[in-house]
């Protein structure tokens, strides 16, 4: 196998090597820290063939030599060949001085002379053809894709060890993230810079500040319920819209009253979903409105413009449901800003999608619902840093107005960076840090080759 070495800063830079000398199918078989940056070991896909059995072909069957007809022996051909007794070699003939040739020309040696042609008898075309390529079985395949993964899987125990012991302090940075709830891409990005000279406590602080660096949120200078606008909250259903609308309506009616105010939904598909609404209204003293379609919103708002605030409720639905499109068009052609409703007890991969079916949408930045009911705040948190969304509010609570809040980064981080307890069922323990990095750059590489 012609098995490759690749040396980069960083190990990201590494498998980018990786995949664009040998394929998104490379196998990598060693991963070491080296000063100034990482090596990598790998193959490519196509070396593994070598370990696959393949069976013999048969060798095309040969043409058998037919004999040469009785007149042939005897042609002028075959007595040309016959031994011959031996002929006196001319004795040399002198040239002369000036260099001319001599008029007396030798005689053509034996083998030069012309031979007459001879019938031989030609292959069949048979014999001559090449046999088909033969395809290698579906199931040979995923045997090899098995044993690449358990390869990986070891190796990356291997490297998890040895990198362990040469920086045990990022790694115990990295274990704390992967047991709070952070993406491993998160992880590797953020623990990427991480000073190898500092202990347990200020690479927790360091990484703390990281993410406190790349994390964006509003502050009382850029609330929007002093701006105003009209806003439209998303998002999937059960994430608390209706509950949010009211509380964000509660706020604007203390600082600039009832007529400064107004409401709409477009939720006209839920039972009791309008009244719900319209309860909230008669409390406040504001007006309700009900849109059914893009073009009754759109005269809804043309007669709302004299409002400080416009405030939406849309139905809730599944991320993953055809309506999302339908409501993305709904607002499409609008001047209304969208806030994606995220809840913090869903996990990173289900948000993500939420994430990416209203990323149509002109969205403004992002409210973080059920703070309360969460166990950790970190996979809303990697999310919403991720997709670079900005935090505008986070709701605590049922109460309206009080639990809505203005987003306090040292609670919120301090909530996601919470390490597990040694007895959690959850915690990661010995090389299964490791082996999810592992896993989590397999992805990254098998994607890129799809997007390529």
């Amino acid at each position: 196998m012609n098995v490759r070495k690749f040396i980069a800063a960083t190990t990201r830079d590494a498998l980018r090597k990786v995949k664009e000398t040998l394929g998104p199918d490379a196998i990598i078989l060693s991963n070491r820290g080296i000063p100034g940056g990482v090596e990598i070991m790998a193959v490519a896909a196509r070396d593994m063939e070598m370990i696959v059995p393949t069976p013999e072909r048969e060798a095309p069957p040969r043409a058998k030599p037919q004999p040469l007809p009785e007149a042939a022996t005897e042609t002028p051909a075959a007595r040309a060949v016959a031994p011959q007794p031996p002929v006196r070699s001319a004795p040399p003939v002198r040239q002369p001085v000036t260099g001319q040739p001599s008029a007396r020309p030798l005689p053509p040696p034996l083998a030069a002379r012309p031979l007459p042609p001879v019938d031989l008898p030609r292959p069949s075309p048979r014999a001559a053809a090449q046999p088909e390529a033969e395809v290698v079985p579906a199931a040979v395949m995923e045997e090899i894709r098995t044993l690449r993964r358990i390869v990986e899987q070891q190796l990356a125990g291997f490297a998890w060890g040895e990198s362990a012991r040469a920086e045990p302090v990022k790694n115990e940075m990295l274990r704390q993230m992967l047991d709070a709830g952070f993406s491993p891409q998160f992880a590797r990005e953020l623990l990427v810079d991480l000073p190898r000279d500092l202990d347990t406590g200020h690479a927790l602080a360091w990484v703390k500040g990281g993410a406190d660096r790349s994390m964006l949120t509003i502050n009382s200078e850029t609330d929007i319920v002093d701006r105003g606008g009209f806003y439209a909250l998303v998002g999937p259903t059960g994430v608390g819209k209706t509950t949010t609308t009211a509380k964000l309506a509660a706020r604007c009616v203390l600082r600039h009253g009832a007529r400064k105010l107004a409401l709409v939904t477009t939720d006209g598909y839920r039972i009791g979903a309008h009244e719900q609404l319209r309860i909230y209204g008669r409390i406040l003293g504001v007006s309700v409105h009900l849109a059914r379609d893009a073009d009754d919103l759109r005269a809804t708002l043309s007669d709302l413009q004299h409002k400080h605030m416009v405030l939406i409720d849309t139905m809730g639905m599944s991320q993953r449901d055809r309506l999302v499109s339908e409501q993305v068009a709904m607002f499409g052609d609008s001047k209304v800003k969208s806030l994606l409703l995220l809840a913090a007890t869903s996990g990173g991969d289900t948000l993500d999608d939420v994430v990416r079916a209203y990323s149509g949408l002109n969205l403004a930045g992002c409210i973080l619902t059920k703070v309360d009911e969460a166990a950790g705040l970190a996979p809303s948190l990697d999310v919403i840093i991720r997709h670079r969304l900005r935090l505008f509010y986070v709701s605590n609570g049922q109460r309206v107005p009080e639990d809505l809040h203005l987003p306090n980064r040292t609670y919120l981080l301090h909530r996601a960076f919470k390490d597990l307890p040694e007895m959690s069922p959850h915690r990661l323990a010995g090389v299964e840090p490791g082996l999810l990095m592992a896993s989590s750059a397999t992805g990254m590489l098998s994607a890129g080759g799809q997007r390529g």
